[in-house]
């Protein structure tokens, strides 16, 4: 196994060099006390701009960024449902109070939000491709080429659409398994796509797309590309998740544990009176249990969100009504319950391909080692 600070497996498959980034270096980090003490006093001493030796919400910031990222969160102020789980990361450090955390405190916070995301990459593996034309070659000289091609130009090809368009739109039709990296990002646009159609001739991509054309243009434009990515291989973040419930009937099912998990989340969520909440909270509180039940973060994934609504629907619980303890736990039960029997019903499958406009080693720069810095840091660091 290749060392550094997230776990990177190393193989070759099909031409692609891939490394698998499985949580295991993170664990191997906060488990090993000495070096994460280590690790934990770079970073509060970096953070700690005043050098008073306790964090401020405003000097907790950047951390709370660094854990968004790593956990593939927009940035702040893209999305209500980001902005919502960066103000219940911070609020884990701050306890939704403190106006600011000691070194202790930190690291105490710090470890639990890194096992998990350990525990979610041991779960759900990212895989770091490195695409460098060799896949895209071998489809193209595969015999599946034609039929293929086939099936997608039927998919683009409208009575006025030029062959240029047609072109652009089949890129979309290819994935990383034909060793294509997304054709919407604008790295591979500025660099791969575009220059490769400028290869190809100009009076021919205005006129009509005949299938003809377009296979002859295709299998050409397809090589055009495969060769500059030869000349400048593209990172791809790779992710699959199966969404099928049956992380909610393993945890059903262990009823002493379920109702620790009640029992905790109960134990957070602020009382409106002496042992009541408002049903708003039964969100948060869900958000929460997401990882031990295998779900995604709400907002992260739009089919799995559509369950998750439409449970809560069921339940009628988004009324803002006041619920004690008993009701509160109940509700939780029955909108598990719900989005289980419809992920039965009709599992989810998502995959993600993000390309890499940096090098990536670590999952954000969370894990990096921070620069050198004196008790007080400079505006400009």
């Amino acid at each position: 196994m290749a060392s550094g600070q997230q776990q990177q497996a190393t193989r070759r498959n099909g031409g692609k060099a891939v490394q698998v980034l499985d949580g295991s270096d993170i664990r191997e980090l906060v488990e090993n006390k000495e070096a994460f003490a280590r690790f934990v006093e770079s970073k509060f001493r970096h953070l700690d701009r005043d050098g008073d030796g306790r964090l401020s919400v405003r000097e907790l910031q950047p951390a709370v960024a660094d854990i968004g990222a790593a956990i593939g969160l927009p940035a702040r102020g893209s999305s209500a449902q980001a902005d919502h789980i960066y103000s219940e990361v911070l609020n884990e450090f701050t306890h939704g109070k403190q106006e600011s955390v000691s070194k202790q405190e930190f690291q105490v916070v710090l470890s639990d939000i890194l096992l998990g995301m350990a525990a979610g990459l041991q779960r759900d593996p990212i895989v770091i491709l490195r695409m460098n034309g060799e896949d895209l070659i071998e489809f193209v000289d595969s015999s599946t080429y034609e039929t293929e091609a086939v099936a997608i130009f039927s998919q683009v090809q409208s009575g006025n659409a030029s062959l240029r368009q047609c072109l652009s739109a089949a890129l979309r039709h290819l994935t990383v398994d034909h060793g294509m990296p997304p054709a919407s990002d604008s790295l591979v646009v500025e660099t791969v796509i575009e220059p490769a159609l400028q290869e190809l001739s100009a009076d021919q991509l205005d006129g009509p797309a005949s299938q003809e054309a377009f296979f002859q243009e295709f299998r050409k434009y397809l090589g055009i590309i495969a060769r500059r990515l030869q000349e400048r291989p593209v990172i791809v973040a790779h992710s699959e998740n199966t969404f099928d419930g049956t992380g909610i009937r393993k945890i059903l099912s262990n009823k002493s544990e379920f109702d620790k998990l009640l029992d905790s989340l109960w134990g957070d969520v602020p009382k409106e009176h002496k042992d009541r909440t408002s049903k708003k909270y039964l969100r948060v509180a869900f958000d929460r249990m997401a990882a031990s039940v295998n779900l995604p973060p709400y907002g992260a994934v739009d089919q799995v969100d559509a369950v998750v609504n439409e449970a809560f629907k069921m339940a009628n619980a988004d009324d803002g009504k006041p619920v004690d303890e008993a009701k509160f736990k109940k509700l939780l039960t029955e909108i598990l319950g719900a989005v289980m029997l419809q992920l039965d019903g009709n599992v989810i499958a998502v995959s993600s391909n993000t390309v890499l406009h940096e090098p990536m080693s670590t999952p954000s720069s969370l894990l990096s080692p921070s620069p050198p810095s004196s008790m007080v840091s400079s505006p400009s660091e």
